[in-house]
């Protein structure tokens, strides 16, 4: 398939964990994400903590959260785009995984210091900490891979 076949069902997975398997028709797996992150998001509260965050209040959203569940979400989430991206061609690009799972370990560690981070004096919260954490983790990810690919290709092609 091709690179914006991938790039859609990311983008649908981006929207709603589960819509991009819709799009590549993985029907029971796209049911199976979208309750997952249903279950997800009411035990976490999370769209209670998205509109206080939206208006700048950080700490209204993390007072809002339950952490046992948010802590889930970014996993959950970042899985869903991989497997979504995987199912519409991504299976044959190398280490493509990578990017995807340092992100979802990134967005985690967001979530965790969602409590203390700050930007300019002001508390960022627990949905905007991990949307940062997760673009950083992707970015870490892509220069792994990156690295990996360049050893890989050493070893692959011994002087």
């Amino acid at each position: 398939m091709s690179k914006e076949k991938r790039v859609e069902a990311i983008f649908w997975s981006i929207a709603f964990p589960g819509f991009g398997q819709f799009l590549n028709q993985k029907f029971l797996k796209g049911v199976f994400f979208v309750l997952l992150e249903f279950t997800i998001n009411v035990q976490a509260r999370l769209n209670l903590a998205i509109i206080p965050s939206f208006y700048g209040n950080g700490t209204a959203a993390n007072d809002t959260v339950n952490y046992q569940w948010i802590m889930f979400y970014p996993c959950v989430y970042l899985f869903s785009m991989y497997d979504a991206y995987r199912d519409a061609g991504g299976e044959r690009v190398k280490y493509a995984f990578i990017p995807f799972a340092i992100s979802a370990y990134i967005g985690t560690i967001g979530v965790i210091y969602s409590r203390s981070i700050q930007f300019f004096d002001h508390l960022i919260g627990v949905i905007w900490s991990p949307i940062l954490f997760h673009l950083a983790g992707y970015g870490l990810g892509m220069i792994i891979r990156a690295i990996i690919l360049h050893f890989t290709k050493h070893e692959a092609n011994p002087a």
